[in-house]
């Protein structure tokens, strides 16, 4: 049975467009669920094991980059839940972290022309400030990644792309530099990984968090307490696209949602009320090209 929301008795709960979030006092439990969004609607029609997709290829990630990260625990049976909490259904897509101050920028980076950097340069030639070289095309493979900041939205909105310049007023310009270096940093190992599997990764965005220091001290100019949080490289932060069908110049087949957004584009859904029910048939598909995107990145068969 799909999961379209959890209920924890008595922890305090706040619900995203995918997760569902526990405050464990010390720690947080984040529990991906099987809701879907597009357009900035969560979808009544949750995709099975899609919240298991997203758990494993994240985990996986976390493990095979070795960088300092949130996880403390992914073995529900070894949380500390209370005795009457049913472990049965958080299985598999549950993860405990540590808690951080959430750094509020998506550090995008893009190594493809697509989606928003695709319309940006067909107006000035740019992506978020960035210029790139012209008579580019959709879909085409960047001279090198660029990273693209993007300021984190609130429920119902949208992110807003923004100039790194912009980031460096936000959060300050040691902070945006060591975030643009770590972030195109993972997006190379990852694509370099992806591609080794048949994968694409067009584009990507990550989170980071501080650590609170370990005494009352400022943070350490080194950053040793920036660390990479929430869902690293996944069919729902990402653009996949299968390598073996990729045609510059166009747009491109995918292992994300970008399936669903074509369905509700061609639905006739005018995307200002309630999202419709999505067909048995695009339910399905949604699910395969996630279980696929995930055991081609993790190697493994998913069960």
């Amino acid at each position: 049975m799909p999961v379209s929301e959890t209920h924890l008795p008595n922890l305090p709960c706040r619900r995203g467009k995918v997760r569902d979030v526990y405050d464990l006092g010390d720690a947080l439990l984040l529990v991906s669920t099987d809701r879907i969004s597009a357009f900035d609607w969560v979808l009544p029609t949750p995709i099975p094991d899609k919240g298991r997709v997203l758990t494993t290829v994240s985990n996986w990630w976390f493990n095979f980059l070795g960088v300092p990260h949130h996880v403390l625990a992914t073995d529900v049976d070894q949380m500390p839940l209370p005795a009457e909490v049913d472990r049965g259904p958080l299985a598999g897509r549950s993860v405990l972290v540590k808690k951080t101050s959430v750094v509020p920028i998506e550090c995008v980076v893009r190594g493809y022309l697509a989606g928003s950097g695709w319309k940006e340069y067909q107006q000035s030639g740019t992506v978020c400030g960035v210029p790139l070289p012209p008579g580019l095309s959709e879909s085409d493979r960047l001279p090198e990644p660029i990273f693209t900041p993007a300021t984190k939205a609130e429920q119902g909105a949208h992110d807003e792309n923004i100039t790194f310049d912009r980031m460096c007023e936000a959060v300050g310009g040691p902070l945006a530099e060591e975030l643009r270096t770590r972030a195109i940093d993972i997006y190379r190992r990852g694509a370099a990984h992806a591609e080794s599997v048949g994968i694409l990764l067009a584009d990507t965005k990550f989170e980071f968090g501080l650590l609170p220091p370990a005494d009352s001290s400022p943070s350490p100019a080194d950053f040793s307490n920036l660390i990479l949080i929430d869902e690293v490289m996944t069919p729902d932060s990402s653009r996949f696209w299968p390598a073996d069908q990729y045609a510059p110049g166009q747009g491109q087949p995918s292992f994300d949602k970008q399936f669903v957004r074509d369905w509700l584009s061609n639905c006739g859904w005018d995307k200002n009320s309630p999202p419709p029910e999505l067909p048995a048939d695009i339910v399905a598909g949604t699910r395969g090209k996630y279980v696929e995107a995930c055991e081609r990145i993790t190697g493994a068969k998913f069960a």
